[in-house]
């Protein structure tokens, strides 16, 4: 068993975060250039190649990672994860970077408020409370009635709560499968399902271009490592908080990279999201 050190995997959490934003800005480039499936499709070859390599390398083999009771969960948990990584690229190519991860940001919030009916886990008065909070933060960031609202503001919105979903059904698969199960399965069958849908948009890539798509595989698979070594090492329940440092990384790389701004409305809502987040989260952990 490998010993905690939270120091550790707040580092490891950190590198993650700053490994899954240069992910983002890369596919919000080559997204704008290419079709989305056939990015999504190359970036999810090679992240079943390492899902294979770290399969194999366990005990048990491949064999074992495979084997499942509930092949259909974990079927729909893989589509629903492509589905929302296809939505979320979209977001960044029509909003920007920025936009998108300000209102992705209420994403842990749905998982709470869904944890209930779902999961039957209990959550109180308090959390209830942080999710109204959280969810007005939201309605800051969107200005409904105040400006001319964006029905493209809701992309994001969808993606956050296809992957709040896709969490929850990774937890109650969790209740009979191990991780590195639910692990190989959302490789394979996302390999398998993004090419039986982006082999129709293949496109050629210019040079400059075949070594951006390099380079989004690695981050995909780096940040998979970095993510999966955090774990082995901390509590997920210590580290996180942290995740929500994508978001800062993210603006970074937005505002810098590709010119875009943040107004007023979405900083201010997104500090009442992700405080409203965060005290969701230490309140699941005091309860758990």
């Amino acid at each position: 068993m490998i010993e905690q050190n939270a120091r550790l995997g707040v580092l490891l959490m950190v590198a993650t975060t700053m490994v899954f934003a240069v992910q983002d800005g890369i596919s919000r480039y080559l997204a704008a250039e290419y079709n989305v499936y056939m990015v999504i499709m190359v970036r999810f070859w090679f992240f079943a190649a390492f899902v294979i390599a770290i399969s194999a390398r366990r005990r048990g083999g491949l064999l074992k990672a495979a084997r499942t009771r509930q092949p259909i969960l974990q079927t729909v948990r893989a589509l629903l994860l492509i589905s929302q990584i296809c939505v979320m690229v979209t977001s960044f190519t029509l909003l920007g970077l920025v936009e998108s991860h300000a209102i992705f940001a209420s994403y842990p919030l749905l998982v709470a408020a869904f944890s209930g009916p779902v999961l039957g886990e209990r959550v109180g008065w308090r959390r209830w409370s942080a999710i109204g909070i959280g969810f007005a933060g939201v309605l800051i960031i969107l200005e409904p009635g105040i400006a001319v609202f964006d029905p493209l503001a809701v992309i994001p919105l969808v993606s956050a709560l296809m992957f709040a979903l896709y969490g929850l059904l990774t937890r109650f698969a969790a209740r009979k499968d191990t991780a590195a199960t639910s692990f190989f399965w959302t490789g394979i069958v996302g390999m398998l399902g993004m090419t039986a849908v982006g082999m129709w948009f293949w496109e050629p890539m210019l040079g400059g271009d075949k070594a951006w798509m390099a380079l989004l595989c690695v981050t995909g698979v780096l940040g998979h490592f970095t993510l999966i070594k955090c774990y082995e090492v901390a509590e997920a329940s210590a580290v996180q908080p942290f995740a929500y440092l994508q978001l800062v990384f993210v603006s970074i790389i937005g505002i810098f990279v590709f010119g875009e701004t943040i107004r007023t409305n979405v900083a201010i809502g997104v500090a009442i999201v992700v405080c409203a987040g965060l005290f969701t989260l230490w309140r699941q952990r005091k309860a758990a």
